[in-house]
């Protein structure tokens, strides 16, 4: 599928390739095909090229930028015929305790629903994500496909201390804070698992389009699982998916 998209000069240095300005897994898949296009038939001009839900900035190392010329070339790559098949990503299944212990918002929050802690759980576990992409931290995954039911603002006043791990809620998106910062999400669970480890040859295990499914476990299996990703030994469930 093809899509009219706008070209923007951004900053000194990089073009802004915009989308319908939607969540959208067939955007997603557009973006992605995009990216892979213009670091393959670009690969010689020193680009970087990030992407988030329905945007990707080209960005170029050159001091000067015939911007009106970039412009023109990135659209004939867009034009570009490379279909090569069906696109190979993963699912990964991720454990979550979503003991109270952990999941410090969880009871506020089946409250406000009008639901069990249980209804939340299964709300929760039952859903297939989408990666869209991965910010703000290192290893932070956006998540699309949070069950409308849960969608919840985020806190007005954000927490000082959210601990890794920390599986959680803001506003229709769900997530997992990869290590302790701040943040104003509603927190309902952890996860023992690493989403980002420096150590590791591909330091964030999933990728943009790939899908998580979370799975409940107790507090003893979360201690247990934490116990052998410390040591490292770890493997977190996957399986190949094609779109």
């Amino acid at each position: 599928m093809g899509y009219q998209l706008t070209y923007k000069r951004f900053g000194e240095h990089s073009i802004l390739v915009e989308w319908p300005s939607v969540i959208d897994e067939s955007i997603l898949y557009d973006v992605l095909s995009f990216k892979t296009k213009i670091e393959y038939f670009l690969q010689e001009e020193s680009i970087q090229v990030n992407h988030a839900y329905n945007t990707l900035l080209v960005g170029y190392d050159s001091l000067e930028i015939d911007f009106t010329d970039k412009i023109e070339t990135i659209k004939k790559v867009y034009r570009k015929n490379t279909d090569n098949g069906k696109q190979v990503f993963r699912l990964w299944k991720i454990p979550v305790c979503y003991d109270v212990d952990f999941g410090i918002d969880i009871v506020a929050l089946a409250s406000l629903k009008k639901l069990s802690v249980q209804e939340i759980i299964k709300l929760h576990s039952q859903s297939v994500y989408m990666v869209y992409f991965i910010g703000f931290l290192p290893g932070f995954l956006y998540l699309g496909g949070l069950d409308e039911l849960l969608y919840t603002p985020r806190k007005a006043t954000p927490r000082l201390r959210i601990e890794k791990g920390a599986v959680a809620i803001g506003g229709g998106q769900t997530g997992v804070y990869p290590n302790e910062s701040p943040g104003g999400w509603n927190v309902i669970g952890n996860s023992p698992i690493d989403f980002f480890n420096i150590k590791n040859e591909s330091p964030s295990f999933a990728s943009a389009g790939d899908r998580i499914q979370f799975y409940p476990v107790s507090k003893k299996e979360h201690l247990n699982i934490k116990t052998l990703v410390e040591a490292g030994v770890f493997q977190i469930e996957s399986e190949v998916i094609r779109d």
